[in-house]
């Protein structure tokens, strides 16, 4: 039944990767901690965190998604807090690279 919230198809299935903008991500244990958390779910295929942008982004599994509340509650309870979620057709290799130019 979890399985089913987590990996779900919905009007979100389609895009592949979910940004997310986090306070709190301070230093190399926090991201580590981070992508450990989000690699745990079974729609997860890949994670990219930015402490210096505050950036945590997931790749999907092709047709998979995580519910928003799924995401917050995640992140919420390994001790940082989610200020926004947005879903994106962004590859991670996209993400990394405005991130970069940004910085």
């Amino acid at each position: 039944m979890l399985t089913a919230l987590l990996i779900g198809v919905s009007g979100f299935a389609s895009a592949k990767t979910i940004e997310m903008s986090v306070n709190g991500l301070v230093c190399a244990f926090c991201a580590q901690g981070i992508e450990k958390t989000l690699k745990a779910f079974a729609a997860t295929e890949a994670v990219f965190v930015s402490l210096e942008n505050r950036i945590v982004a997931v790749k999907l599994k092709d047709g998979s998604d995580i519910g928003d509340d799924v995401l917050r509650k995640a992140i919420k309870d390994a001790g940082y807090t989610v200020v926004s979620i947005r879903r994106t057709e962004h590859s991670l290799d996209q993400i990394r690279q405005q991130v970069k130019h940004e910085n």
